[in-house]
């Protein structure tokens, strides 16, 4: 079994459609779906089962068989929303779960591909794999970083496969249910289908109206490393994942203006709420994801938005 946690949300739906789409017949998606709407993402999917994510802890340590027969877990499932200050529910939900599946994997050799995040660095100008440039601005991203560190202390020296991948700013289909969450591509698609206009932030921190950089990376990319470490058990470690070039929300809101040949930018004031917990710029350094030997080519936000609103249109 392929299993799939997050499999019903954003990108863990990507990654089991790819893993079926490649000839797995074998796909367990597990997620909690009281936001019944993540539905939508798996429902014309072939998957083997679905779990809910509770049953399925309590199965791998009950039922032997069932915890055998895992050929390798695939780990997307997390609370992702970096506005959430429940820090009792964030680390129940995104650390000490991890946890759990980190360990039956130690202990059965089985291959652990986990999500990980660039919130991790936070206010830090350097995006490199180094405790030097950890710096979390919300509890989130301390969920995160808190169980890289834990993963780098627990699986020195593993048996199996254990790797950490920390995505970057993702976008693409399946995110329609993240509300506020949801990529800046999807917003500004959405605004520009009933508005005509797609609203940015206007300047801050020394930088220009929509001038802000962030390191956007599609979520077929996504998909396509991850895959590429399950074909390559021998890689391990924990990588940056994102296109190495960081491109502005001006890009992101042309591509979806061009796509749709109409709509103009509208600057709107930077919000009170978001200053000193905001990444203006981030940029992954991909020197250890290449060291790996991945070789997986990230598509540039025009390539990326435009296969993106062609699949929802």
């Amino acid at each position: 079994m392929h299993i799939v946690t997050g499999g019903a949300g954003f990108i863990g739906s990507n990654i089991a459609r790819a893993l079926i789409e490649r000839g797995c017949d074998d796909v367990v998606v597990v997620d909690d779906l009281t936001d019944g709407h993540k539905f939508v993402n798996i429902a014309d999917l072939n998957i083997a089962d679905y779990l809910d994510k509770d049953e399925f802890a309590a199965r791998l340590s009950t039922d032997k068989g069932f915890a055998k027969g895992i050929t390798a877990i695939l780990h997307q499932g997390a609370c992702s929303e970096t506005t959430e200050w429940d820090g009792h529910f964030m680390m129940q939900n995104n650390y000490s779960y991890s946890k759990t599946l980190l360990h039956h994997c130690l202990l059965q050799k089985t291959p652990f591909i986990y999500a990980s995040s660039a919130a991790v660095y936070g206010g830090s100008a350097e995006f490199v794999e180094d405790p030097l440039f950890e710096q979390p601005l919300n509890v989130y991203g301390y969920s995160k970083i808190q169980f890289d560190r834990y993963v780098r202390r627990v699986a020195q020296g593993a048996q199996s496969q254990v790797v950490g991948l920390r995505y970057f700013n993702v976008y693409g289909p399946g995110e329609q249910h993240k509300g506020s969450m949801a990529s800046v591509a999807f917003h500004f698609d959405k605004q520009i289908r009933e508005e005509g206009e797609a609203r940015l932030f206007a300047g801050t921190d020394g930088y220009a109206d929509g001038e802000q950089l962030r390191d956007f990376v599609y979520v077929e990319d996504i998909c396509n490393v991850n895959l590429w470490f399950l074909d390559n058990p021998g890689a391990f470690g924990i990588f940056n994942v994102g296109t190495g070039r960081a491109q502005s929300f001006n890009a992101v809101a042309n591509a979806v203006i061009k796509w749709h040949r109409n709509g103009k930018i509208r600057y709107v004031p930077f919000p009170e709420h978001l200053k000193g917990a905001y990444q203006n710029y981030t940029q992954a350094d991909l020197t250890q994801l290449r060291q790996s030997g991945c070789d997986v080519e990230f598509r540039a936000v025009e390539d990326g938005v435009r296969d993106y609103l062609d699949r929802m249109a």
